[in-house]
């Protein structure tokens, strides 16, 4: 019994250890989110925080690579912007825009990409049928808890605004992450079908 369980602990253990193809698809990814920000934004609002389609690479990451790569190939791309390079909306970089209004949305790009991976492993383990229906709705609660959570939190700490008056700035942001989403979740489910190894290999 005990060797069993040994040679399923080492076979876990060699299912969870990325690989260089692991390490190639959070850089491929990364590059995705980077590039995703070089179509202009549409500025919606008095702080003319913009709409952009990070937030459709940020969930095709996690759909696509599952929790612990998106997380690491979307907080390859924060660092990088923090640390200097011009690739936040609008050519921003570097720490500084932490104290824009625009920062809660930054930092939650991490987090909702590696929840939407993790809800996108769950489906992959427990769905066949409407994947693209599911999946949808990952992205959906990855972005209405975490990136608009956490968007109306830096509303508040960087703008001053009470949460009324946050959570108001932070609405003309849903229709756009609806479509995204949509998109996002078709991209994933076309992608898994053509790779099935992509994710389906980590989850099983």
């Amino acid at each position: 019994m005990s060797s069993i369980k040994t040679v399923a602990a080492g076979r876990t253990s060699r299912r969870a250890r990325w690989t260089s193809t692991d390490i190639g698809l959070i850089a491929v990814f990364a590059a995705l989110v980077a590039a995703s920000t070089m179509i202009p934004g549409i500025p919606v609002g008095a702080l003319g925080v913009p709409i952009t389609l990070q937030t459709l690479a940020v969930m095709l990451t996690g759909l696509v690579l599952g929790g612990g790569r998106a997380f690491a190939a979307v907080g390859l791309y924060t660092l990088l912007g923090f640390a200097g390079l011009p690739i936040f909306s609008g050519g921003r970089s570097g720490l500084g825009i932490l104290a824009a209004p625009s920062a809660g949305y930054i930092i939650a790009f991490p987090l909702a990409a590696a929840a939407a991976g993790w809800l996108t492993a769950r489906v992959i383990r427990k769905t066949v049928k409407y994947r693209a229906v599911f999946l949808f709705a990952a992205a959906m609660v990855s972005t209405i808890v975490l990136i608009h959570g956490l968007g109306v939190l830096g509303f508040m700490v960087n703008a001053k605004f009470d949460f009324a008056k946050a959570f108001l700035a932070d609405l003309p942001y849903y229709p756009g992450d609806i479509i995204k989403n949509v998109l996002a979740a078709v991209i994933a489910v076309s992608l898994h079908k053509a790779f099935p190894d992509i994710l389906v290999r980590r989850v099983k």
